[in-house]
């Protein structure tokens, strides 16, 4: 039995050319820059919560952006009538749409006709070329309206616009290696590395800069076409409504200091025709008041001394430096188009994520070795090629990850550990056949090629029931939950390389070379849990009464007290809090509770010097989120001046809702698509037993969460995915060796094939739960917060899953069969058609 030399060089090469692309990863930089140009360079981006900074996804509000718009549709729909002589009654805006009141209602048609040529064609996307106005006219009434295409429209342009001024406004300030994206139809996202300061942040990227100039009322009162506005200190301005010069006439702004003050002023410069504009306003208008207005706040009115031919000018206030340099930066990037809501934002502190770089590699590296050791003991110099397709698989994810441009968050790294975890899976499975196929008394070569056939079908298997899992966290998670899903998917795909196409070359290459005759895989620890005949279906209905019970408890537990909620599912407001020593529960919630800021909570996480402390959202939109989080930063540094802020999440009512709903959606349709791929694969009683066992499994695993009172949020509903695909994946290899005892076996009883097959299966079962269990344990003492929501359930979650293949599925597909049997016989009664039991092959029909 020999292998193509060809193979072996291709193979050879996709491991050096692996090696090649991952090893900037842990080359220092100082190394990397001696490196020759036409070499990799490219590292694997770190995610905020490994390198510190903040996250925040702005949505545009679509009620401002159409108030704005309709404003300039009604300026413009007076003129159209204006020019054309049709003198309407009235022209105002009315909720989401213009009233055109005429005299004459002989005018309606002509009115019509020209109100109409204010619309624009759709230039993009499914309605490319319909109009995106609506006009209707009822008697001598006419409204004008956007359509749902142009209201769409006007959001995409919004979305296009705001990413660009977005961008100029990041870049003004200097932030290095911004990330900033579209995500859905109207937000988007933006990652700054290394920005701590959020209330700034909101500043600079939530305001809409929409600047102007305006007069003052002269007889200093409201009325029509006026507008009261009020300044930072509360002073109201009778500001009228038209526009003298808008901002988008500015050409610069920057920051200057009054040289009699000192204080920070912002400098401004308008372009030739707004110089010219300005200059004829001040000319006109010397000796009154003028305001100049940010986003319906008054910044400065002064009075015009004299005419300004300059060009130039200056807004003082009650300036500091930041906010002086954003008001410039905002200036000079331009208007936003529409008002962009902050409804998420988190913010992790450098000296946090490097402890999670630190204890990402640390509780990795410990999982590698432990899982490493343990196939060493259990297959001897056999584990140790193993090892090396493990080795290679951690080097090729890594190459993978770099060359898809993939960020590595926390959660990322724990993908990784288990994807080591379920790559070693596959190893278990062909040792465990080898091993089986040689004591059959097979030669090395058969032993080889048999086992890795009869492995190959079931390892397909369990690996697409957790691709489905992940594709599934994939599409309905965010951030670094859809972090995970990539390096899981990565890792189960690469593992079909690795521990089975290099493996099964390696084997044969060793076994020719060594001239065997036969492949006898010893472990370095004699542990035989072979040749077993347990009758594990006598204890079934033991097994599926204590599985209810637990299941019925931690129902009840999900009830009263329930889960303990996580900011990203109940909203509000949370921040990581860690102190010098030992934190003092008392005394911080004393003080926080006297700030007015509706419940507040706290909770001991990781060791005793962190605190996690939860409030609820605010009344009053983002300025009031911004206040509250600077009211709970100045309380927490006074209860405790050497505390230090480590990490603060805002989440707004609508994501947590959504985050709740798309969780609970990708458990069911998770949980189907294991239904519907487990049907086509087998049988329909072995998708039941399945299913049934997955739901008794899930309601498990969130009862733990309610007992222990760990956070159940969007690294929870990671788990409880994963969890899902691991506990398929683990009955995939038992229904596989029962269906292919089946065919070998038509006439033994179903329930001794399933015994049968359980003890066939029951070194595998073992072996790859403790695997899994050894490459997690690590990442749940040692992972940090970031990670025990998942770790942690994960760890209790491979203990019930094994179980449940041998206690609660198994059972299951034993009442299925014995129930098809005896109504197949009830059937061949009634129509004189003799039908063989399930476990004797298929139905026939006898010959009469």
């Amino acid at each position: 039995m020999r292998t193509s030399r060809w193979l072996v060089v291709t193979y050879t090469v996709i491991i050096l050319l692996g090696l090649l692309i991952a090893l900037p990863n842990v080359l220092p930089q100082s190394v990397l820059q001696r490196v020759p140009a036409w070499l990799p360079h490219e590292q694997v981006s770190l995610g905020l919560d490994l390198r510190g900074g903040s996250h925040l996804v702005l949505e545009v509000d679509e009620a401002d952006l159409t108030k704005e718009r309709l404003q300039s549709l009604l300026q413009d729909a007076r003129r159209v009538l204006r020019e054309k002589g049709i003198q309407p009654k009235a022209v105002v805006r009315s909720q989401n749409q213009i009233v055109v009141t005429l005299a004459d209602a002989a005018q309606s048609d002509a009115a019509v006709t020209e109100l109409k040529t204010l619309a624009n064609p759709i230039s993009t996307g499914l309605s490319a070329g319909q109009s995106d106005l609506a006009v209707t006219a009822n008697g001598a009434t006419i409204t004008v309206g956007f359509s749902p295409a142009g209201i769409s429209a006007n959001v995409d342009n919004a979305v296009q616009q705001s990413l660009e001024v977005i961008r100029q406004r990041v870049d003004q300030v200097g932030v290095s290696e911004p990330t900033i994206q579209r995500i859905g139809a109207n937000r988007v996202l933006v990652q700054l590395p290394g920005a701590q300061d959020p209330s700034r942040l909101r500043e600079l990227l939530g305001s809409t800069a929409k600047m102007s100039f305006h007069m003052l009322s002269p007889n200093n009162a409201p009325g029509p076409g006026v507008t009261m506005l009020k300044d930072d200190e509360g002073r109201s301005y009778p500001v009228l409504d038209r526009v003298e010069i808008s901002g988008d006439r500015l050409s610069d702004a920057r920051v200057s200091f009054d040289s009699n003050t000192h204080e920070p002023i912002v400098s401004f410069r308008f372009d030739s025709a707004g110089a010219s504009r300005f200059a004829e306003i001040t000319r006109q208008n010397v000796g009154n008041p003028f305001a100049i207005v940010l986003d319906d706040k008054v910044l400065s009115a002064p009075v015009i001394r004299e005419p300004i031919t300059g060009g130039s000018g200056q807004i003082s206030g009650s300036f500091s430096a930041d906010s002086a340099t954003t008001l410039a930066a905002m200036l000079r990037a331009g208007a936003l188009p529409a008002k962009l809501t902050v409804i998420e934002e988190r913010t992790v502190g450098a000296d946090l994520g490097a402890d999670a770089i630190k204890m990402g590699i640390y509780s990795g590296i410990v999982g590698f070795v432990l899982v490493a050791a343990f196939i060493f003991v259990l297959y001897g110099t056999w584990g140790f090629l193993a090892n090396i397709a493990l080795l290679i698989h951690t080097i090729l994810t890594f190459s993978a990850l770099t060359l898809v441009g993939a960020t590595l968050t926390l959660p990322g790294i724990a993908g990784v550990v288990l994807g080591i975890g379920l790559a070693v899976d596959a190893n278990v499975l062909i040792n465990e056949r080898i091993r089986e196929e040689t004591r059959k008394g097979r030669s090395a070569f058969a032993a080889i090629d048999t086992g890795f056939r009869r492995a190959y079908s079931t390892i397909i298997d369990g690996n697409m029931t957790a691709l489905i899992a992940a594709a599934i966290l994939f599409f309905f998670g965010s951030g670094p939950v859809r972090g995970f899903a990539v390096t899981m998917a990565l890792g189960l795909i690469i593992s079909m390389f690795t521990s089975v196409a290099f493996v099964r070359v390696a084997m044969i290459e060793i076994t020719r070379r060594s001239k065997l005759k036969v492949l006898n895989i010893r472990p370095l620890i004699p542990f035989s849990p072979y040749d077993k005949h347990i009758q594990f279906m006598n204890a079934r209905f033991f097994g599926i009464a204590v599985s209810a019970l637990l299941s019925i408890a931690s129902v009840v537990l999900f009830i009263h007290p329930g889960l303990n909620y996580g900011v990203d599912f109940r909203g509000g407001i949370q921040m990581a809090v860690r102190t010098t020593g030992p934190a003092d529960l008392g005394t911080f919630r004393e003080g926080l509770n006297t700030l007015g800021l509706g419940e507040i909570s706290l909770q001991s996480f990781g060791d005793k010097n962190s605190i996690l402390v939860r409030a609820q959202r605010q009344e009053g939109g983002e300025e009031a989120q911004t206040a509250a989080v600077t009211k709970l930063k100045a309380e927490v540094a006074k209860i405790d001046p050497t505390a230090t802020i480590e990490g603060t999440d805002v989440i707004g009512p609508k994501v947590s809702g959504e985050l709740a709903w798309a969780g609970i959606l990708s458990v069911v349709i998770a949980s189907f698509a294991m239904l519907i791929y487990i049907w086509v694969r087998f049988e329909w009683p072995f998708a039941v037993g399945a299913i049934v066992t997955l739901v008794l499994d899930v309601t498990k695993a969130i009862g733990f969460f309610a007992i222990t009172g760990l956070d159940f949020n969007l690294t929870a509903i990671a788990a409880i995915l994963t969890l899902v695909g691991y506990s398929v994946n683990d009955k995939v290899v038992v229904y596989d060796r029962m269906r292919e005892n089946m065919r070998l076996y038509k006439s033994m009883p179903l329930r001794e094939i399933i015994d049968k097959s359980i003890n066939e299966t029951l070194a595998r079962s073992l072996y790859t739960n403790a695997t899994a269990f050894l490459a997690l344990v690590p990442m749940a003492i040692w992972g940090g917060s970031a990670v025990s929501s998942f770790a942690i359930p994960m760890v209790f979650g491979i203990l019930v899953a094994g179980a449940s293949s041998i206690f609660i599925a198994a059972p299951i597909l034993l009442f299925l069969g014995d129930w098809r049997r005896r109504h197949a016989k009830a059937a061949a009664t009634d129509t004189a058609v003799e039908i063989i039991p399930p476990e004797q092959g298929r139905p026939r029909k006898s010959a009469s």
